[in-house]
């Protein structure tokens, strides 16, 4: 039994929607998929088909014209329901770069394709071997030379490269040390998969803790339209800041979705479990610490939607993305190691679909940022205090 929440009152409708596709996806679906390495396949065709990949879409290339709200809304009750929206959360807001950036020729051609799900794009190479989170240091590399770019580089913890069409790509077309400041210099070249994918780029899979099809890329002498460029060459960096406040904000949405699945079971679990002739939820030492859970998520979800509010308003939103993606992250991250600890040794059975869950949601303490680099955020640009770096 759920548990009622604030977060209910929003979008009604579409959470209800949510939680009937999500019911035809039980725990057996996603430990089958765990236990072999799958992708949900089936998952992300329903929710392409029910519309809500497609929700950030304007009406105009096929989507629904939503905003960051609805989209959160969505994320959050996959989650609560007990599934995973990382093998296709990224098609929802990806494809902003272009809509915000694009050509009027490039959201032609590409947007009315990835609204009906023709298309996928959910691929974002950012992260880099050598430069980690320092973007500015990244060294993959796109050489103009005609009406092409030629890219050579490494690129690794890019998810859903083997299941997306389209990829967006991150380069240098001017090396950091010849740029005006390190920000400049950038630019985003949008990558066909399905030809790029023997002609000089090679996909080699990561396997780690969960099932998230994470992937290192490689680029040797790669080929890349010249029109395929996004915006003007070397603004690049700029343009992905939106697409990364979307993702922070999306991504909280999921963890405050996994806090309250925690939470859920946990005070369910309690309330059912009788030890010395009791509900173990009788206990303060059980009691409390899911009580403080709620309280954590309640308080996490309230700035996680002022930042989606915020990001929906036009008004500049990368503090309140940052604060709202670690509130939320850290909040699902307590519920459950609680969630866990209440079930005792039942919560190591991968029947409970507790263990998945505490390994999936562990990821959020890292990606898409960490938690030091949030508050580095904080204290220098917020608070005014000296860089450390």
């Amino acid at each position: 039994m759920a548990v009622e929440t604030a977060g209910d009152e929003t979008f009604p409708d579409i959470r209800d929607a949510v939680r009937k596709l999500c019911a035809r996806f039980p725990g057996e679906y996603w430990r089958k998929l765990d236990a072999e390495r799958a992708y949900p396949t089936e998952f992300v065709r329903a929710l392409t088909e029910s519309g809500f990949l497609s929700v950030l879409i304007p009406e105009e290339y096929g989507g629904s014209g939503l905003g960051l709200g609805a989209a959160t809304a969505i994320l959050e009750e996959i989650h609560r329901s007990g599934c995973n929206g990382g093998a296709c959360h990224a098609q929802m807001y990806t494809m902003g770069t272009i809509l915000r950036h694009g050509s009027p020729a490039q959201k032609q051609a590409y947007l009315p394709g990835i609204a009906e799900g023709t298309l996928r794009l959910q691929a974002f190479g950012v992260t880099e071997p050598t430069s980690g989170t320092d973007t500015t240091r990244i060294r993959t590399f796109a050489k103009r030379e005609g009406d092409k770019y030629i890219v050579n580089g490494q690129k690794v913890w890019i998810s859903r490269a083997e299941h997306s069409d389209l990829m967006l790509l991150l380069c240098r077309t001017t090396p950091r040390d010849q740029a005006a400041k390190p920000t400049e210099g950038m630019s985003v070249l949008l990558v066909d998969l399905r030809q790029a994918v023997g002609n000089g780029l090679t996909i080699r899979p990561i396997r780690t803790m969960i099932n998230h099809a994470t992937t290192e890329l490689f680029f040797d002498n790669l080929e890349v339209p010249a029109e395929n460029l996004i915006g003007q060459e070397g603004k690049g960096f700029r343009y992905i800041l939106d697409g990364m406040n979307a993702e922070r904000i999306l991504i909280a949405s999921e963890c405050i979705g996994d806090a309250r699945f925690f939470i859920d079971r946990a005070s369910a679990y309690a309330r059912e479990r009788e030890v010395f002739g009791r509900p173990i939820g009788a206990n303060q030492g059980i009691q409390f610490p899911i009580a403080r859970n709620y309280v954590e998520t309640e308080a996490a979800n309230l700035m996680v939607q002022k930042a989606a509010a915020m990001f929906d308003a036009g008004q500049p939103c990368g503090t309140e993305a940052n604060m709202g993606k670690m509130l939320a992250s850290e909040a699902s991250w307590h519920a459950a190691d609680t969630c866990l600890q209440t079930h005792g040794g039942f919560g190591f059975a991968e029947e409970y679909d507790i263990e998945r869950k505490f390994r999936e949601t562990r990821l959020y303490q890292v990606a898409p940022i960490s938690t030091n680099l949030i508050l580095s955020h904080v204290g220098t640009h917020v608070l005014q205090m000296p860089k450390s770096f």
